[in-house]
């Protein structure tokens, strides 16, 4: 079974779960999520049947020490003084959604791309849907900054930590035009 460090940390969009392993940090989520919303973190009322049929993959301890300079970088980022992350990541997924996943830190900070850009970049210039769904299971909310990605139209859609932090860091880094802050 493997061993993540983990923490709970405040921010202004609420607080946010980190989990990290030897290789990097593995997860980034919020701690309110959309129904549906994929999780690292086990459902308390399954764990007796998932060890049971061992399938926990994971065992938490909690560790503030041990996610230190993820906290310090997220806390530049939010006070606007960092735009970029520089610790490692440890993702993980179909390849199709590294693939994904990979792309979406070329996004400069402060600008958006549609889904359909996405698609392209990763060399399936029809596949904007499936794309959609990547981001929907992306483990690594901000630093791997699905939030920059909209429609094709410009408008906002589908985030997991919901429209309204969506539109919370767009605000943050800049990347909003009139026509959506309106």
């Amino acid at each position: 079974m493997e061993v993540l460090h983990s923490v709970v940390v405040n921010s202004p969009v609420g607080p946010l779960f980190l989990a990290a392993s030897g290789k990097g940090l593995v997860a980034l989520e919020f701690d309110r999520r959309l129904p549906g919303q994929q999780t690292i973190r086990p459902n308390p009322r399954d764990l007796r049947s998932e060890r049971q049929s061992g399938k926990v993959a994971f065992r938490f301890e909690e560790s503030e020490e041990a996610l230190r300079a993820y906290v310090h970088e997220l806390d530049e980022y939010f006070a606007g003084r960092r735009r970029k992350f520089t610790f490692a990541l440890d993702l993980r997924g179909t390849e199709f959604q590294l693939d994904c996943w990979r792309a979406l830190p070329a996004i400069p900070y402060g600008e958006t791309r549609s889904y359909a850009d996405i698609a392209r970049a990763v060399g399936r210039p029809q596949g904007f849907r499936a794309v959609g769904m990547a981001n929907n299971r992306n483990p690594v909310a901000i630093v791997v900054p699905c939030h920059r990605v909209i429609a094709s139209d410009g408008s906002l859609c589908g985030y997991g930590g919901g429209l309204e932090i969506k539109r919370k860091l767009l605000e943050l880094e800049g990347a909003l035009s009139a026509a959506l802050v309106a």
